[in-house]
C-alpha cells in the first residue's frame, strides 16, 4: 500500500540538534534572500529514495481502519490504473520498509507552546509571496516558474485575476483527510490558467467570452463523473459565439448552463486544440498556495504561505503513451524498482503524463524558497500514479459546478456532497471507513466532536450534507485553539528545515503510525474492509 509531531526526544536529537537549528537560523539571517540557493546547493541529492511514498501510507490499518480507499481506486476514462490492490498489500521497496517520516513520532515542540496567540497571528498574517515574486521577477538564467499572479490586486466577480494575467480562481471541495484544514493545518486555494490562444477569438484578440467557453469545456471534460457521457453544469456561455451545440438540444443559444456534448476542438484561437475527455489541454497551468490558518479570516486562509505549488502540462501524450505509462509503473512496482522522474528543481520534475511540477516552501525565516530535488519528489507521490486522479490532478475535477465555482476558495455554504456513485455524503463515508477523522486517527478534537463515546454520530455529520443546516466549513474547520496550535507547530518545523522527516505539523507522537512495515498484508482484506468505489468526482 502506498499513501499521507519530533520521534521521541532521543530521535529528535539524532535527527537535528538544537545547536544545528540555531546555527542554520543565524546563518540565514546574515544572508541575502535568494530563493534558489538551497535547491542549487542540494543538487540531485536525496536521502530518502522513496520520498514519493507519503506518510499516510504508513498508517496502521489494524482492525479495518481504511483511509487508503480514497486514493487507491479503480481508474476511469484515460486513467486506466486500478490500484485497489494497494489497499490489501504493501508493495514497498526494501528502502521504504522503515518509515522515513520521523516527525510522526516526535514530541510536540516546546516552542509551539511558548509562543503567544498574538505572536502567531502576527507571523501568519505577514506576506512571503510578494518577496518571492520580486526576487524571481526577471531573474537571469532562471528557467522555472516565476509567480506572475498579483494576489493583492484580487479577483473580479467572475473569479478572473484583475491583473490581466489570465489566472482564474477555482472554488473546490478539498480531498478528504489531510487536506481538511483541521487535519493538515492548512488552507489551500487553487487557480487555473489556459494558454493565450484559449483566451483569444479566432482573430487573435483577447476575449473573455471565448475564455469562458473554453473553461466550461474543460470543466465538463475533467469534472463529469462519466468521461464518455459528459453532463456538467457550467456558467452561462454562448453557443452562438462558439457555433457548437454544447447542451445537445439541437439549437444554438446565447446562454447555456449545461454541457452534454464535448466538441472535437476548443474555441476561438484554440480551434486547433483537441478536446479529450478526462484530460487537460497542453499548456494548462495550475497554481496552488497552501496557507497557514488564520482563525479570524472568514475563509481560514492566512496571508503567509507554507508552500506554493505549480504545475504545467508541457506535453500531451496520446492514448497509447498514457496506457504504456501506467503499465511501466505497474512493472516497476512489481519488480520493486524505485520511481524515477526527469527534471531538476530549477525547472521542476516531470511525470510520465506530461505534467511538470515545481514547488516552493519556507526557509528558516519563513521566506519562500525553491524546493530541493528530494522535496520535489515528495510532491510527485500523489501526482504520478494513483487510481483516483483525473489526469494526475485533484482540485478542478472537484470544482463547485457552474459560476459558483469560479471564485476564490471558500468552504462556507459548500455542502458535503457525495462522491459519484454514492448515496451518502463523502465525509460521512470517510469517517465510517476510517474510524477517525484523519489517516492516523490522531485528531482528538474531531474524535470528541463526532465520535462521542467512541461511536460515530452520523446524524451530526449529516448536518453538513446537501439539504442540511450546516456546511463543509463547519464540518472540517478546527477550533481557534487548534488552528493556532497547528500554526505554531508547523512554524517550529520550518525553523528546523527537516521537511525530509515530514511536513505535517507535529503535535506529538502519532500512535497509529507504523515504525516499520512487516509482512505484505495490510489486514484490510481479512477484515473485509477493501473498497473499490473511491471516486474523485462528486455528485453535486
Amino acid at each position: 500500500m502506498r499513501a499521507r509531531a519530533p520521534a521521541g526526544r532521543a530521535a529528535i536529537a539524532a535527527a537535528v540538534t538544537i545547536a544545528a537549528a540555531v546555527g542554520a537560523l543565524a546563518s540565514c539571517r546574515s544572508d541575502p534572500y535568494d530563493p534558489l540557493a538551497r535547491a542549487a546547493a542540494s543538487a540531485a541529492r536525496a536521502g530518502n529514495l522513496e520520498a514519493t511514498t507519503p506518510p499516510a501510507c504508513y498508517a496502521r490499518t489494524a482492525g479495518g481502519a481504511n483511509g487508503c480507499w480514497t486514493c487507491h481506486a479503480t481508474g476511469r476514462g484515460p486513467n486506466t490504473l486500478a490500484d485497489v490492490d494497494l489497499q490489501r498489500e504493501y508493495t514497498f521497496s526494501d528502502a521504504a520498509r522503515r518509515n522515513p517520516w520521523r516527525n510522526l513520532f516526535a514530541d510536540a515542540p516546546a516552542v509551539a507552546a511558548a509562543e503567544s496567540d498574538a505572536e502567531t497571528l502576527d507571523h501568519v498574517r505577514a506576506d512571503n509571496y510578494g518577496p518571492l515574486r520580486r526576487a524571481l521577477d526577471g531573474r537571469a538564467g532562471y528557467a522555472g516558474f516565476a509567480p506572475d499572479l498579483d494576489l493583492d490586486a484580487g479577483f473580479d466577480e467572475a473569479g478572473f485575476a484583475r491583473d490581466g494575467s489570465g489566472w482564474r480562481a477555482v472554488r473546490y471541495k478539498p480531498f478528504p483527510g489531510a487536506f481538511w484544514p483541521t487535519n493538515g493545518g492548512g488552507a489551500g486555494d487553487v487557480y487555473v490558467r489556459l494558454p493565450a490562444p484559449f483566451r483569444e477569438d479566432a482573430s487573435g484578440e483577447p476575449s473573455i467570452e471565448i475564455y469562458k467557453i473554453n473553461l466550461a469545456i474543460l470543466e465538463a471534460a475533467v469534472a463529469s463523473p462519466d468521461p464518455a457521457r459528459p453532463d456538467r453544469e457550467v456558467e452561462a456561455v454562448s453557443e452562438v459565439a462558439f457555433g457548437v451545440d454544447l447542451d445537445g438540444d439541437g439549437v444554438l443559444s446565447p446562454a447555456v448552463t449545461r454541457v452534454r456534448r464535448l466538441p472535437p476542438h476548443y474555441a476561438g484561437g484554440a480551434a486547433g486544440a483537441p478536446v479529450r475527455a478526462g484530460l487537460y489541454p497542453q499548456g494548462t497551468e495550475l497554481l496552488h498556495p497552501v496557507r497557514y490558518l488564520d482563525p479570524d479570516s472568514p475563509t481560514l486562509g492566512a496571508r503567509r504561505m507554507k508552500e506554493l505549488r505549480y504545475a504545467r502540462k508541457v506535453e500531451s501524450p496520446d492514448d497509447w503513451a498514457i496506457t504504456r505509462a501506467y503499465e511501466r509503473e505497474a512493472d516497476e512496482r512489481e519488480e520493486g524498482r524505485l520511481p524515477v522522474q526527469a527534471g531538476a528543481p530549477e525547472v521542476g520534475l516531470r511525470n510520465a503524463f506530461g505534467w511538470q511540477l515545481q514547488g516552493f516552501i519556507e526557509d528558516e525565516r519563513g521566506r519562500l524558497r525553491l524546493q530541493t530535488h528530494e522535496e520535489h519528489r515528495f510532491c510527485m507521490g500523489c501526482h504520478a500514479n494513483l487510481g483516483v486522479t483525473v489526469d494526475q490532478t485533484f482540485s478542478l475535477p472537484r470544482k463547485v459546478p457552474g459560476a459558483a465555482g469560479w471564485r476564490p476558495q471558500d468552504l462556507r455554504g459548500m455542502p458535503d456532497a457525495p462522491q459519484a456513485g454514492h448515496a451518502d455524503p463523502e465525509a460521512l463515508i470517510y469517517l465510517q471507513r476510517l474510524g477517525g477523522a484523519d489517516d492516523f486517527r490522531a485528531n482528538t478534537e474531531m474524535l470528541a466532536r463526532f465520535f462521542p463515546g467512541g461511536t460515530l454520530d452520523e446524524a451530526a455529520v449529516r448536518r453538513a450534507a446537501p439539504g442540511g443546516d450546516r456546511d463543509l466549513a463547519w464540518l472540517v474547520s478546527p477550533s481557534r485553539e487548534r488552528a493556532l496550535l497547528l500554526d505554531r507547530a508547523y512554524r517550529a518545523l520550518v525553523e528546523t528545515q527537516r521537511f525530509d522527516l515530514g511536513r505535517d505539523p507535529p503535535l506529538g507522537p502519532v500512535e497509529n503510525a507504523l515504525d516499520k512495515v512487516e509482512g505484505d498484508s495490510t489486514g484490510l482484506e481479512e477484515a473485509k474492509r477493501v473498497y473499490s468505489d473511491g471516486r474523485l468526482h462528486l455528485a453535486w
